[in-house]
Parts: structure tokens; sequence; C-alpha cells
């Protein structure tokens, strides 16, 4: 359900049926939703998203008893926890009602119930939500972009960045594709921030690093008693993200077993816990990522093809850093900069022959690889420049510079460009003075190959 301009979703939480009917036609303003048990106000949660909550501590199946109140306001509380809760108590239960403020209710009402006096609390309550989430938005806009923390320049990058920007917004299932070290959870983060989403969970679990035997239990969760140490409910990281953002990296590395659960999860949008039996219905945006050739996977019968029809709705092929025309130097500078920082370093910057080593290196373990080299290359310096032996990188001959501008002039022109706009921190001044232009003539050749200083 959307909320619309006159009706607002309010939750009452309670299992008397006089109360139920006193309180449904009682609060003008209120799109009223009404749940007499804590399964009840958990699918209420999930389904109408109430920035206000009203609980009474005692549910079925023991009214008597306060401990199913204080269950259901902690999976409330965990399943949303920008929702103001206001316990309902009985007469004199003061000590019952400050443990609720302790475990995340905003506030407290004790029976017996006047309506006209709960509605002051419930208007205080939803104004002061409504201020929280303007704060959130504008707190949201005046960050920079999510896309601000790729570090690129090079076209092949930009175009991945704005294929973000275009699959951000929906709800498709997206798979990233790409060797290790080039970025993928970096960029799921980036889809999670720029969806309406963002204000949600963002989860993200590696299906290579845990043990098959325990990744179905990560995955869905379990019930009390379902194997042995099993002394409690425990969510999976699928439903922990309903709302939100789940992130399955390394998806190549699924069990086959675990890839139909999977399959019928994306389908249905259904889970069953491990050793429970009921269906719990879960909404969250799936990306996922590997490292692996799935269609390859898919040939030797390691990977289901219908899975990967599922997970690929919108691919993005990030490409390797070698493949990243500038982006070396620059991802370079950037971490020389930040470890520097961190380690109260006085390097002012690299050699000419660290600058073309990192240019012409292969990068075989991408951004990551880059990174563990600079940062090691920063404690063992002590001179204000980092060289291509701190850094354990071979020079290139004169050769190897890939600067052929008679073969293929135009593309050349491009890469020389941009290369030496990373090399004088873009300033244009600097820029046109290295490749002997005037500023003109290289703010046209910015302009024609579309790039941005």
């Amino acid at each position: 359900m959307t909320e619309s301009k006159n009706t607002r979703p309010l939750l009452i939480v309670e299992d008397d049926p006089g109360l139920q009917k006193q309180l449904k036609w009682s609060f003008e303003g209120y799109d009223v939703q009404i749940a007499g048990s804590r399964e009840e106000a958990i699918t209420a949660i999930r389904r109408f998203s109430p920035s206000v909550v009203t609980l009474d501590l005692g549910l079925p199946p023991d009214p008597t008893n306060v401990s199913e109140g204080f269950a259901a306001l902690g999976e409330i509380h965990q399943l949303a926890p920008n929702t103001k809760i206001i316990v309902v108590t009985g007469n004199d239960d003061r000590e019952n009602a400050l443990k609720a403020i302790e475990l995340g209710a905003y506030d407290f009402y004790q029976k017996p119930i006047d309506p006209d006096v709960l509605k002051i609390i419930i208007d205080r309550a939803y104004h002061l939500s409504e201020l929280e989430a303007e704060n959130r938005s504008l707190a949201k806009k005046q960050r920079s972009s999510p896309l601000d923390g790729i570090i690129a320049n090079s076209p092949e990058m930009l175009k991945i960045c704005r294929l973000v920007e275009k699959v951000a917004p929906t709800s498709a299932t997206t798979l990233l594709l790409g060797e290790s070290g080039t970025g993928k959870e970096v960029l799921a983060r980036a889809v999670h921030e720029l969806s309406p989403r963002s204000g949600e969970r963002f989860v993200a679990i590696n299906c290579a690093a845990i043990p098959e035997n325990l990744l179905e239990s990560e995955l869905f969760g379990y019930e009390k008693g379902a194997f042995t140490g099993a002394v409690k409910q425990t969510l999976g990281k699928v439903e922990t993200a309903s709302g939100g953002t789940l992130f399955l990296d390394e998806i190549g590395d699924l069990p086959m077993a675990l890839q139909a659960k999977l399959l019928r999860f994306l389908q249905e949008r259904v889970i069953e816990r491990i050793g429970g039996r009921k269906e719990i219905p879960v909404d969250v945006r799936v990306i996922c990522a590997t490292h692996q050739q799935l269609e390859g996977m898919i040939a030797e019968k390691t990977f289901r093809e219908d899975l990967y029809y599922r997970v690929s709705e919108i691919t993005i092929d990030i490409p390797p850093l070698r493949e990243r025309t500038g982006d070396s130097v620059l991802l370079a500078k950037v971490f020389l900069g930040k470890y520097a920082k961190e380690n109260g370093s006085k390097i002012k910057g690299f050699s000419k022959d660290a600058l073309l080593a990192i240019e012409n290196h292969a990068w075989p373990g991408n951004v990551r690889e880059m990174e563990n080299k600079i940062k090691r290359a920063v404690i063992m310096t002590d001179t204000a420049q980092v060289t291509a032996e701190e850094l354990q990188l071979e020079v290139p001959g004169a050769d190897d510079v890939p600067l052929n501008l008679r073969e293929v002039r135009d593309k050349v022109e491009e890469q020389a460009v941009i290369r030496v706009l990373s090399y004088a921190d873009d300033n244009v001044s600097k820029a046109a003075e290295l490749l002997g232009v005037s500023r003109p003539t290289l703010y046209d050749l910015m302009n024609k190959y579309n790039l941005k200083s």
C-alpha cells in the first residue's frame, strides 16, 4: 500500500476484538491496519511499512504474559528501525513500559485506553517520523553521489557508471561480471545507494567464503531446534535484507543444491527457514557477482541455466584495470594520497619511472593489487617520491609505451589526452604544456573526445 496525501498508515497490534473495533475508527487521517498477533504484525510491517505502531505487550498465545509482546517489539525494531513504536501496557505496569523504552520503543501508554489521548501521542510520533525522514532525505542530497566513490576517468568505466545510473532505479536482478579486485562490491553498493531502497539495508554475503554445510543457514536462517546448536530462531541474510538489497558475491561458487533453492526464492520471493514449514515473503533487490564464466559452467553442468537467466536480467561487465585507459595513474595517485595521510608520510608523488611502470603493468590483481602495492611502498619509502623499484614493478622500455599516432591516430590521441590529464592532476595548463599544444587546442581535443577535466 502506498501512502496518500490524506491517509497515513498506522498499525495497531491488539488482540482484544472489542478494542480493535473501537480503535479502528478512532484515528481520523490515518489508514488504520489491525494485527491480532506477532505474526500478523510482522506481515503488516512488511506489507504496509507504517511509520507508527501501537503495540499491546499482552499478545496471544498467552496475553497475560509480556514475552510475546517484547518479541514483537524486537522483530519490528529489527525490520523497521525508523518506525516509532508506542507500547501499550496494563495499568501500573511501569516496569515493563520502561523496559520497552530501553529496547527501542518510542513511547508508552497505560490502559485503560483513551483514544483522544492516544491520538495525541500518535500524532506527535508521526510528526517526529516525518521530520526524521526529511532530515535523512536532505542529508542524502547533500552527500556526494555514490558514483563519486568510483575513481575513474576512462571511457570504459564512465560507460559503466552511466549504466549503473540507469539500472539502479529499477528492481531488476543485476549480475556484475569481472575479475577479482575490479570493484564489484563498490558498484553493487552504488546500485543500492542510487535506488529507492537506499534508506534500507545493504546485506552482502560471499558464497565462496562460507563452508557449504553452513551456507544454507546463512542465507535462509533456521528455527530453534532445527539442528544441534540451534538454540534460538535466527534470520538468514535474505530475510535480514528485506526491504533493501541483497548482494550475493561469487555466486558461481554456490553449490547446486542451494542454486535450486535460490532459484525458487527468485521466482516466488518466499523462503523457508531450516526446520520451518512456513513460507515467509521477502521483498528484496538482488545483485549478484562473480569472476567466473557462467556460460562455461552451464556447459559443464556446474551452474543452472535457469538460475543464470534469473540473476542476469541486467548484466554489467566490469573491465579489468589494464583495459581502463588512464585510470591506473589516477587510482595510484588517489591511493598514494590516502596512505601517505594515514601514515603521516611526507611523500609528494611518484617518480617518472614509477608512473610509466604503473601505466604499463598488467595488474592481474586489478585495483586490489594496486592498493596493496602502494600501501606497502608508502610504508617502506623514505624519500619524497615513490620509485618503480619500491613498487616492485618493472620499468618499460621506450618501445613499450603505446603512442603510435600513425596507426591509430584518433584512438591514441584520445588516450594520450586522458593519460596526460591524469599525469597533470587535471591541470589543463600543465597538460597542454606536456602535450606541446596550446590551451585552446587541448580544450578542442577534450571536446572532440567528450572528456572533462
